[in-house]
C-alpha cells in the first residue's frame, strides 16, 4: 500500500519522533488525559496550568521513551510497533474500561484460545485498522531525510529539550503532581503503552525470573475426624465464574433468576466479597491460607492450599473443570481437565455448557464413597464478553439478548437480559447438581463465584479492575449453600440466620475443612462459616 506523495512529509528523524510522540499523547492517551481532567476538575488558573502541563510532560516523556526503545536506529519500526500495541490497548480501555495492571496481564496470559477469540469482533477490527494499521502504513511511507550522524545529532538535541522541559515542569509543579498522584494512585496505569510495558515486565519478572520459593507444607499430619455413626461426607464446591450477587433473585433481585435454588431451599448469602477481580487472582487466592490483604501469588504457589491438606488427610479430592484451568490449585489432586470437544451435544469446540459438569459429577459419584470426598466443579458461568454462548437457546429467558462480543455497542437492556440469562442458566445447573446429590448420603453443595462483572456501570465492562478502585459490581459475589442435613429444620434455620453476615473468600479455606471434617493445625474455627451450626 502506497500513500500519495503529498502525504510523505520527508521528515527529519527529530521531527518524525516528535510527531509520533504528539500522536501517542493526544490520540492514544486520551483516556489518561480525560481521567486527569476529572481528577483535577480545573477551575482556577493554577489548576488549568497544571492540567495543560500533563500532555506536554507526557509528550516529552514519549520522545525519550521512543528514542530509548530504538528510534535512533530503527525509527519507523519502533514507532510502528508502538502504534499497533497502543491501538489494541486503547480499544480495551475505551470499549471495556480495562486497566492493564499486573493482574490483568496475568489474566491475559492465562486466557485460552477460545476465550481470546471471543473478544474478536468487527468493532475491534475496525478500531485496529483505523488507529493501528493505517497509521503504521503512513509511518512506513515516510522517507526520513538526513544522514545517520545528522539524524542522531538532531534527535539528541530533541531529547535534551525534552529533559529540560521535564525538569522545568517538575520544578514548577512538583507539589501539584505529588498531590494528584498521591490522591489518584491508579492514574498512571492509564498511560498507554508504558503502563502495559511496566506491568508486563513485572509479570515476566515475578513469573519467570524470580527463583521459585521452597515448597512449604502447612500441615504434615492432617486427619479426618471420625464422627459416630456418620456416613462418609460428599462436599461439592461449585466455583462460579463472573457472577455478581445483585443479579440473584435469592439476594433480592427483581427478576426471578434463581427459581431452582429457591425451590430447593438453598440458603443465599448476600454480603460476600471476592479476593480479586479476575479468575487468575481470585481462584488461587480463595483456596489459599493467605488472606486477600496478604495474598502473594509466589507464596501461594509454593505452599499447601486447602485441597492439598484435605487430600493429605485421606479424603478423595477431585477437580472437574469447565473453564480454562484451575490456575494451579488442582495440580496435586485428581483432575478432570477442560475439554471443549468432550460432548458434541454440549460443546462447540471452544466452550461447553455447564450442565456437562453434572454429567461428569455423576460419573465420579458412581463409585460408592469409602472416605470423605470433596469435588470441585469449575464453571464457565457468566464469562464474557460472549455471554450469549453460556446458555442454550431454549434458556434465553429474558429477551431480546445481545448475541455479540462488542457488548459496549449493545442496547443496555439487551446486555442485561443476556447476562441475566447466564445467571438463570447457572441456577438451572445448580439445581441439577443438587438433584444429583439428593441421592447421595451426607452431601452438601457450596456455590461461590470467583468475582463479579461490570455491565456498563460508570462506563466499565467485564472485570479485572484494580481491587483498590474496583466497583462493587466486580467484588460483590453470590454464595449459596445446600445440604442434605437441611432436613433438620434446626440446622437449616441456623444456616439461614447467617445469610446476612459479611463474609469473603477468605472464609473458604476453613469452611471447606469443616465441611469435609478434616482436623488440621491450619484450621481457624472463627473463619468457618458453618461451625456454629454443627451439633
Amino acid at each position: 500500500m502506497k500513500f500519495p506523495r503529498s502525504l510523505n512529509l520527508n521528515p527529519s528523524l527529530a521531527n518524525f519522533v516528535f510527531i509520533a510522540s504528539v500522536l501517542i499523547t493526544v490520540v492514544f492517551n486520551f483516556p489518561f488525559i480525560s481521567n486527569v481532567y476529572h481528577a483535577v476538575s480545573p477551575t482556577t488558573v493554577g489548576q488549568w496550568i497544571f492540567f495543560l502541563s500533563v500532555p506536554l510532560l507526557l509528550t516529552f516523556f514519549n520522545i525519550i521513551a521512543l528514542s530509548l526503545l530504538g528510534a535512533i536506529l530503527l525509527p519507523r519500526l519502533t514507532v510502528a510497533v508502538t502504534l499497533l500495541v497502543s491501538s489494541l490497548l486503547l480499544y480495551g480501555t475505551v470499549a471495556y474500561g480495562v486497566i492493564f495492571d499486573k493482574s490483568m496481564i496475568q489474566n491475559v496470559m492465562e486466557t485460552n484460545s477460545g476465550e481470546a477469540f471471543a473478544y474478536l469482533n468487527s468493532t475491534l477490527l475496525l478500531f485496529f485498522f483505523l488507529l493501528g494499521l493505517v497509521p503504521v502504513v503512513a509511518v512506513f511511507n515516510q522517507e526520513i531525510n538526513g544522514k545517520l550522524v545528522a539524524r542522531v545529532k538532531h534527535l539528541l538535541k530533541l531529547n535534551v529539550l525534552a529533559v529540560v522541559g521535564i525538569i522545568v515542569i517538575a520544578a514548577g509543579l512538583y507539589k501539584d503532581y505529588a498531590a494528584v498522584g498521591r490522591n489518584n494512585k491508579d492514574l498512571a496505569k492509564y498511560i498507554i503503552p508504558y503502563a502495559f510495558y511496566d506491568s508486563g515486565y513485572k509479570y515476566l519478572r515475578d513469573t519467570y525470573f524470580y527463583p521459585p520459593l521452597p515448597y512449604k507444607v502447612l500441615d504434615k499430619t492432617p486427619s479426618i475426624i471420625n464422627r459416630k455413626n456418620a456416613l462418609p461426607s460428599t462436599t461439592v464446591l461449585v466455583v462460579g465464574e463472573t457472577a455478581r450477587a445483585d443479579k440473584f433473585a435469592s439476594n433480592g433481585y427483581s427478576r426471578n433468576t434463581t427459581p431452582f435454588m429457591n425451590d430447593i431451599g438453598a440458603v443465599s448469602f448476600n454480603d460476600v466479597t471476592s479476593c480479586g477481580t479476575a479468575t487468575a487472582v481470585s481462584v488461587p487466592c480463595m483456596f489459599s491460607r493467605l488472606s486477600r490483604q496478604s495474598y502473594d501469588v509466589r507464596i501461594a504457589e509454593s505452599q499447601d492450599n486447602v485441597l492439598d491438606i484435605i487430600h493429605r488427610a485421606g479424603a478423595d479430592v477431585t477437580w472437574i473443570d469447565n473453564n480454562s484451568s484451575c490456575k494451579g490449585v488442582c495440580k496435586r489432586v485428581e483432575t478432570i481437565a477442560f475439554d471443549p470437544s468432550r460432548d458434541p451435544s454440549l460443546c462447540d469446540g471452544d466452550f461447553c455448557y455447564d450442565v456437562l459438569l453434572n454429567e461428569l459429577l455423576k460419573d465420579v459419584l458412581s463409585s460408592p464413597a469409602t472416605t470423605n470426598r470433596v469435588i470441585v466443579l469449575h464453571m464457565i458461568g457468566s464469562h464474557g464478553p460472549t455471554y450469549y454462548r453460556r446458555y442454550p437457546a431454549e434458556f434465553a429467558k429474558f429477551s431480546p439478548d445481545c448475541p455479540r462480543s462488542d457488548i459496549q455497542n449493545c442496547d443496555s437492556q439487551a446486555l442485561i437480559n443476556t447476562y441475566d440469562n447466564t445467571i438463570a442458566y447457572t441456577d438451572y445447573v445448580l439445581g441439577e447438581i443438587v438433584n444429583t446429590l439428593k441421592n447421595v448420603p451426607n452431601a452438601s453443595m457450596l456455590y461461590l463465584s470467583d468475582h463479579g462483572e461490570s455491565l456498563g456501570e460508570k462506563g466499565l465492562y467485564l472485570h479485572g479492575f484494580p481491587y483498590q478502585i474496583a466497583p462493587q459490581e466486580q467484588t460483590h459475589i453470590p454464595m449459596l449453600f445446600w445440604a442434605s442435613k437441611f432436613e433438620d429444620s434446626g440446622y437449616r434455620n441456623c444456616i439461614k440466620n447467617l445469610a446476612n453476615h459479611p463474609y469473603s473468600q477468605d472464609n473458604l479455606f476453613d469452611t471447606l475443612l469443616g465441611l469435609s471434617s478434616v482436623k488440621s493445625i491450619t484450621y481457624q474455627p472463627t473463619m468457618d462459616i458453618f461451625k456454629q451450626c454443627e451439633a
